[in-house]
């Protein structure tokens, strides 16, 4: 390991939060302001900036104006987890918008701190966990993050290790890329085989959503009951994303030799989320060999003389993108109750396409697989790299 100076941040960046305008200070054109919306969970910018501000006040506060090379990180959230959790680097085409206040910006001296040196220090796991650990209640403060202490190889050394990152960087944004690209494609498919749902263009019949499928809702967790001698894992909202299962964190409670005749899950169930994002929607494949579901979904079993379970989550998918189940509220809290599920007008192609379009999903599903294999191999290889890299090993 070489031997390196240690400094404070303060020291060689510039470190404060941005400026939020207020209502009467947004525009509908003029000087761009970047929003953490504008920025994917990935650090990568949307594309499109959908707020502005007169350039008169950003002029008024240049400093706020990004350059490129800051790094920004999420400073304050409604829920502690995601403070924190979002990071970017600005490039073009963010480069002068306006951060708004959510953003804790870091500038380099450049004359001692590489910019990509910066970011991606700020993004190894050793000072990831240093910046979680400095959130107070739901806010990062600049003043905190001032005080971590960077280790500073010479700027040419510097240059080295953040171009070796970068590099190692695109073939994960590349990876990432490629999966995106697979949904799309299988939208696509949706799209070329049955139309847009929406509008229904092929005048495919419809039948009530309860007319294709037997559906229920699971079973009510009520801790009085637990007695603990029948504790079985269920999924819960959280546990359905849309066309998969996240089944790292299942919680468990009492099902009865009745209850596991009732609510035990098939391969082919259909689950689908009542409330959070209603119409979330996932097929079930045994991915564990006995599980059951809890009363925030429903489970839908389709007639398989007229539909496919892999052929309805997608149509939910696109009914959910349309807008059509934002519709199914109650009160402020968006609900797809049972009543709402079962008259729910389902277009109804023949089940030769909807199997045409299963097995494509399913072979498109297995190149995703490999993919995600190599990305797993890739952030292993990244972090190693990030790890060596600030150890003074790169």
């Amino acid at each position: 390991m070489s031997v390196r100076n240690s400094v404070p941040l303060v020291e060689v960046a510039e470190v404060f939060n941005g400026k939020t305008p207020s209502k009467s200070e947004q525009r509908s054109r003029g000087h761009p302001v970047l929003k953490i919306k504008d920025v994917s969970d990935l650090g990568e910018f949307r594309g499109t900036f959908d707020s502005f501000i007169d350039p008169e006040l950003a002029d008024a506060y240049a400093n706020k104006q990004l350059r490129e090379g800051d790094t920004l990180i999420l400073n304050a959230a409604h829920n502690a987890n995601y403070v924190a959790s979002k990071t970017f680097r600005v490039q073009r085409p963010t480069v002068g918008a306006f951060a708004t206040g959510e953003w804790l910006v870091l500038r380099p001296v450049e004359s001692r701190l590489d910019p990509g040196f910066m970011f991606h220090w700020v993004n190894s796991p050793d000072t990831r966990r240093a910046i979680r650990d400095m959130v107070k209640g739901i806010h990062l403060y600049p003043k905190d993050v001032a005080r971590l202490r960077i280790s500073l190889p010479p700027l040419p050394e510097q240059r080295r290790i953040a171009e070796i990152l970068d590099k190692a960087d695109a073939l994960r944004t590349k990876r990432r890329a490629a999966l995106a690209q697979l949904d799309t494609l299988i939208q696509s498919i949706f799209l070329d085989l049955f139309g847009d749902p929406a509008t229904n263009p092929k005048r495919w019949p419809k039948r009530a959503f309860g007319e294709v499928c037997e559906t229920r809702l699971g079973k009510m967790l009520d801790q009085k009951q637990q007695t603990g001698k029948h504790r079985r894992p269920y999924l819960r909202n959280a546990n359905v994303q849309w066309f998969r299962f996240d089944i790292t964190s299942l919680f468990e409670m009492d099902f009865d030799d009745d209850d596991r005749r009732i609510f035990r899950l098939q391969s082919g169930d259909l689950l689908i989320c009542e409330g959070g994002e209603p119409g979330r929607a996932a097929v079930w494949r045994g991915e564990l060999e006995e599980c059951y579901f809890q009363k925030a979904l429903h489970r839908a079993r389709p007639n398989p003389n007229l539909a496919l379970a892999e052929y309805l989550a997608w149509l939910l998918w696109f009914l959910n993108q349309a807008g059509m189940l934002s519709g199914v509220t109650s009160a402020t809290i968006a609900h797809l109750t049972g009543e709402k599920l079962a008259v729910l007008p389902t277009m109804l192609p023949p089940l030769s396409l909807q199997q045409e379009f299963a097995n494509r999903v399913t072979s498109i599903e297995n190149v995703e697989a490999s993919f995600q294999t190599s990305l797993h191999r890739l952030d292993g290889m990244f972090a190693s790299l990030q790890h060596c890299a600030f150890r003074g090993d790169l």
